[in-house]
């Protein structure tokens, strides 16, 4: 059955840089900052928003709220009625805000939807943080009571690549590197001003400072606060905006193929699953080739990009072989060649990615959507993929649990 179109009219985020608690901002305050900021983008009057999908992890640990759907309708007094809902699905919660508006858009219920993405996280201290954080795995069997949980399950990951195909530091410290040099061109990017000199010992002692298992200071997504927001529309609705704007509907950017597999929950049973597969993570591979296949995308070498999850390294160097770069295990080939820098022949993280342009978790799906809506129309800046037309999205929550695939192009 062929599914209606969805496209993306424009969107917004907030500086990635920011610290709302220290500006005294309530989250709702810079959430509908950036809502205001896509609408005015997109040029959409509120009056014709008619859903918003949240994306959030975990508002009611770092704010001490709920229902946070609720908020969207303190942007503008014209919004008061509309429907709304929030989703949940750790670091994959803006992307599952993305799906679940696309399909309302899909079914016909909505023609315009409002996808947000927001997570406040510098509320509390690293160690708080990194607990809460434990609750995006199994909890109690995975990261009660342990320092860092996190680092600790990517650090896992990296030591699977090792044991089945080798795996050395200095990969992932490249991977790192590029993240770093691309969000240096990002005006919203949290690490946008860190200097990252190789020659300055006490910053390179701060960044080789050892976390857990593997993992370094260099190797982590940053806690950020932020929120995003992209426009998504009916075909029916995009052709009246384009009309008005003088556009053509072939030149609005559309999801032209998603894909959304869930593996088990703990991490242990991933790999035990993957035990006999060629594909660390096959639940992940398999929603890359979803969205291959529903966009018509015969590999990877039709893409002009990749904007990916790299909450650390170790992912990263996951997506390079998952989504076809190289060979299985040789995700080190791509890193060694230059073929994921910008400029090169499948850059990913132009914009810096979660290691530089920050990791908001709630809003990272979304964020992830924007550019590569900014790439695909040209708006990217000074992080622009020269001659971008179709840019791919991996979005992962948890120890690769959720995973959302997408492709977007014009």
């Amino acid at each position: 059955m062929k599914q209606s179109p969805v496209f993306i009219l424009g969107g917004a985020q907030s500086d990635f840089a920011r610290n709302w608690a220290r500006e005294g901002k309530h989250f709702s305050s810079v959430m509908n900052e950036a809502l205001i900021g896509a609408l005015e983008a997109a040029k959409i009057e509120p009056r014709e928003v008619q859903t918003a999908h949240v994306g959030n992890f975990a508002a009611e640990l770092y704010a001490k709220q709920g229902q946070v759907g609720a908020f969207v309708l303190e942007a503008d007094p014209v919004l008061s009625g509309i429907a709304t809902s929030r989703h949940e699905a750790a670091c994959a919660s803006g992307s599952i805000a993305i799906l679940a508006a696309s399909a309302e858009i899909e079914a016909g219920r909505y023609d315009l939807a409002a996808a947000v993405g927001l997570e406040q996280m510098k509320t509390v201290d690293t160690v708080t943080g990194g607990d809460f954080l434990g609750t995006a795995g199994w909890y109690e069997r995975e990261c009660k009571g342990k320092d860092y949980p996190f680092p600790r399950l990517f650090g896992r990951l990296g030591d699977e690549y090792d044991k089945r195909y080798g795996l050395r530091e200095e990969h992932l410290t490249r991977i790192s590197e590029i993240n770093f040099a691309n969000a240096r061109l990002n005006p919203l990017a949290q690490t946008r001003s860190w200097i990252m000199n190789k020659e300055d010992e006490q910053q390179q002692a701060k960044f080789n400072q050892r976390i857990a298992g593997r993992i370094r200071v260099r190797d982590c997504s940053q806690v950020t606060d932020g929120a995003a927001v992209v426009m998504l529309a009916s075909e029916k609705y995009a052709a009246e905006w384009a009309k008005r704007n003088g556009r053509k509907l072939d030149d609005v950017p559309r999801i032209q193929g998603w894909g959304h597999h869930t593996a088990p929950l703990e991490f242990d049973a991933k790999i035990a699953e993957s035990r006999d597969h060629p594909y660390v993570l096959p639940h992940t591979r398999q929603a890359i080739l979803d969205a291959f296949a529903r966009a018509g995308v015969g590999g990877v070498n039709e893409l002009s990009g990749i904007e990916t999850h790299d909450c650390f390294t170790t992912s990263e160097y996951m997506a390079i072989d998952h989504f076809g770069i190289t060979a299985p295990g040789e995700s080190w080939k791509a890193v060694e060649d230059g073929a994921i820098e910008l400029g090169g022949r499948i850059p990913m993280n132009p914009s810096g990615g979660l290691i530089g342009a920050g990791h908001p978790v709630g809003a990272t799906g979304v964020r992830q959507m924007l550019d590569a809506w900014r790439q695909v129309t040209g708006n990217a800046g000074d992080y622009q993929v020269k001659g971008a037309k179709r840019f791919a999205v991996l979005n992962i929550g948890g120890s690769g649990t959720t995973s959302c695939a997408f492709v977007v192009g014009r």
